[in-house]
């Protein structure tokens, strides 16, 4: 049986330039390269903080890890944090609905036009086919009954704007939120 060898170290990056992998002689290489040419424009005592900043940042990207990953990407996660927002409020959609509440007399002039209107369909055809025919409606129509169903209030373009908010995930797809503030 032929026997094959595991590759035992696959995190690894190999070793390029010298003891550094390509990444690191790239995060070394470009700073100084930019410090180089900022020696021929900036004045010395400018120049020497300049390149001081640079070659830090140089080494801590080349070589530092935090947690096992390395200080570019984690340099990387906080500038996105920093410059993506962090605060959502979202707000509930508040509809105010109006009720009114009849007076005494109108409640009994309302009895008054029901009891008559029931006494006509009866006499009209001696039968209770009005009295049918409006519950059959009330029951099987589409069509809204006049002043019978509570009027929906309509919303203009900008209300329903602010009403929801479009976000970006962390995988950069948008997505679009009712928004809901619990203050």
């Amino acid at each position: 049986m032929a026997q094959f060898e595991v590759p035992q170290f696959i995190d690894m990056e190999p070793k390029i330039v010298g003891p550094l992998t390509l990444k690191q002689f790239a995060f070394i290489a470009a700073p100084f390269l930019i410090s180089f040419f900022l020696f021929f424009v900036l004045n010395r005592f400018v120049w020497f903080i300049m390149a001081f900043i640079l070659a830090v940042f140089a080494i801590l990207f080349a070589f530092v890890k935090v947690s096992g990953r390395p200080f570019w990407k984690i340099s990387l996660y906080a500038l996105t944090f920093f410059w993506q927002p962090k605060l959502l409020l979202w707000k509930r959609a508040v509809i105010q609905e109006r009720i009114e509440i009849p007076a005494p007399v109108a409640v009994k002039a309302v009895a008054e036009k029901r009891s008559a209107l029931k006494s006509v369909s009866l006499g009209v055809s001696g039968k209770i086919a009005g009295v049918s025919k409006l519950w059959q409606d009330l029951t099987t129509t589409k069509n809204p009954i006049p002043k019978r169903e509570k009027s929906v209030p309509k919303k203009t373009i900008s209300d329903i704007k602010e009403q929801y908010m479009v976000f970006k995930k962390m995988s950069g797809e948008r997505e679009v939120a009712k928004r809901i503030d619990y203050r």
